[in-house]
């Protein structure tokens, strides 16, 4: 969801194995230079990845006077031309 006139949101994708730091990292990265990210994860152990990694960048980010917000919404996603239904979590500065 861009909206118009808004540039494209970066997409990063969390799986179950990836490391909240370096997630955390990437996302107050993204925050910092276009001030919202969009998180895909899907399945219980890569959302629980990705909430922690959300937790861990709002660490990251404070000390800069940034406070983000997370916005969950469900998402459908072709994987080897199989559907799946995941998770969007749009975080932005508040």
């Amino acid at each position: 969801m861009t909206g118009e006139g808004r540039a494209p949101v970066e997409i990063l994708k969390v799986s179950a194995t990836s490391k909240p730091v370096a997630v955390a990292g990437a996302i107050a990265g993204v925050i910092r230079s276009a001030s919202r990210v969009e998180v895909q994860a899907i399945g219980a152990g890569a959302i629980n990845q990705a909430v922690k990694a959300i937790a861990i960048s709002r660490g990251y980010v404070a000390p800069g006077g940034l406070d983000i917000v997370c916005i969950p919404s469900f998402i459908d996603i072709s994987i080897d031309g199989e559907e799946r239904t995941g998770i969007r979590l749009l975080v932005e500065v508040r």
